[in-house]
């Protein structure tokens, strides 16, 4: 059997370390700072939803094509509203527990079902075009191309669908763990190929026509002792720029692969469930801890990091012309500057948790909340001011009571450390004094001198005379002739 884990109980599990005594950080809190770039709301709508759809954490988000704006709800609802003014274009009521889409482009509009029932309307006016069953359940939009849908269904299979009829053309399959988040990755269609990850760590990319594996990447094992430690779940869309394609995953790693072969170029340790967003020469990144990193593409090098909004359960980030926005928990959006990664702005849709990817027009992003609402916010770059960093955050309860009990600790130790050099000053000075108050002793007695004795007299009748010299020794004898 297998486990679906909710994406933000298994950040909160993992970064406790699974026990009870750890203490796990709180989100941090919003502050006040200077904003530098103007946004305004351009409208708002309601898709639907309720607190099922909340609870659920299915993959609804907002999608963008040809100026219009498409949205669904679990419900069955599906609404088409223009970009600019979010004027209603059409609704369509379907008799489905819509959980993934919709994805809009070719002319359809795609959606898919709890059940796995697959279904495709005309963008033009929401009618139905056809609708086929995979048998999984549906939790990422589809993409599609003018010959071939393709979609992830939870049973780690890829499908391929014949975008005029909705025949399954192919399928391909990954092994899924026992344990994994409630989530799947939304592929991707590149220069003839599908490309996606998935829950075992892999990244695939397949022939769009055929689906024969083109290349087949693991970006991450799992490794560790419980199923918590293993879990390595590729859950974000691949972004694909120029013939590279980049990637990030849970417990993971953020690389850079070829489109062509899949080798690894350059990879980094990076913890990321939500995913990423590129341009032409930069990544940006939500980490799991809800930092928002920044990487050069052609080395990874890290250009920028904002902790700012550091675990508020970010959304995947998108970018716009100037900056990069995020949506958390709280039903705020945050613009972060391209360049420097500091706020410049930000703005709310709802009170709701927003889990589904933003998407971005230029400098206009649309964003749908867990709950159903839906809001569009531009932004004006041309009368933007310089950013600067948001004021630091003021210290927590915890934090200050900890640095009340260090500065207490601290000033104990140098009273302690005082008294202990006066005593040690009070003893040397004691002893100074009792050296000064002892009388000097008397210098030592000199000895007398050694007189040397008188040499004896020589006994009586003894010769005065000196002693005899010693016999010579004898001569060699003469040499023979």
């Amino acid at each position: 059997m297998r486990f679906f884990l909710p994406l933000g109980l298994a950040a909160l599990l993992i970064a406790a370390g699974c026990s009870k005594d750890k203490d796990v950080e709180p989100p941090a809190a919003l502050l006040k700072f200077k904003g530098t770039l103007p946004v305004k709301k351009l409208w708002g709508d309601n898709v639907g939803g309720g607190k099922k759809q909340v609870k659920l954490r299915l993959g609804l988000g907002p999608a963008v094509a040809d100026g219009v704006v498409f949205a669904a709800s679990h419900k069955g609802e599906v609404l088409a509203v223009t970009l600019e003014t979010g004027k209603q274009v059409w609704v369509k009521k379907l008799k489905q527990p819509l959980s993934a889409g919709p994805a809009a482009g070719s002319g359809m509009v795609i959606l898919g079902s709890s059940k796995g029932t697959v279904i495709a309307l005309d963008a033009a006016n929401g009618k139905e075009r056809w609708r086929v069953r995979v048998n999984s359940e549906l939790l990422s939009a589809p993409a599609i191309s003018e010959k071939v849908v393709v979609l992830r269904s939870v049973d780690g299979r890829l499908h391929g669908l014949d975008s005029a009829s909705g025949k399954e053309l192919w399928q391909v399959e990954q092994q899924v763990p026992r344990l994994s988040l409630r989530g799947t990755a939304t592929p991707i269609i590149a220069k003839e190929l599908a490309i996606s990850g998935f829950d075992n760590g892999k990244v695939m990319a397949v022939s769009l026509t055929t689906g024969d594996t083109v290349w087949d990447t693991a970006l991450a094992s799992p490794h560790g002792r419980t199923e918590l430690d293993r879990l390595v779940d590729v859950d974000s869309a691949v972004r694909v720029v120029g013939d590279d394609v980049f990637a990030t995953g849970f417990q993971g790693r953020t690389a850079m692969m070829a489109l062509d072969s899949g080798q690894i170029w350059w990879a980094h340790d990076m913890s990321s469930y939500r995913g990423l967003a590129a341009d032409d020469d930069n990544l940006f990144v939500t980490q799991s801890d809800g930092a928002v990193v920044a990487l050069h593409n052609r080395d990874g090098s890290e250009l920028w990091r904002n902790e700012d909004i550091k675990r508020r359960g970010l959304s995947t980030p998108v970018e716009t012309n100037t900056a990069v926005a995020v949506a958390d928990y709280q039903g705020y959006v945050h613009w972060l500057d391209k360049k420097t990664g500091y706020l410049v702005a930000r703005l709310r849709v709802s009170k709701f948790r927003v889990s589904t990817p933003p998407v971005a027009v230029g400098d206009t992003v649309v964003v749908l909340d867990d709950d159903g609402k839906m809001a569009a916010f531009r932004a004006d770059p041309a009368h933007a001011g310089t950013p600067v960093p948001a004021p630091k955050p003021l210290p927590t309860k915890d934090e200050k009571k900890a640095a009340k009990k260090a500065a207490k600790d601290a000033a104990k130790a140098a009273k302690d450390a005082a008294k202990e050099a006066a005593k040690a000053a009070k003893a040397s000075a004691k002893a100074a004094d009792k050296a000064a108050a002892k009388p000097a002793a008397p210098p030592p007695a000199t000895p007398p001198p050694v007189v040397p004795p008188p040499p004896a007299e020589p006994p009586a009748g003894s010769s005065s005379s000196p002693p005899a010299e010693p016999p010579a020794a004898p001569s060699a004898p003469p040499t023979q002739p």
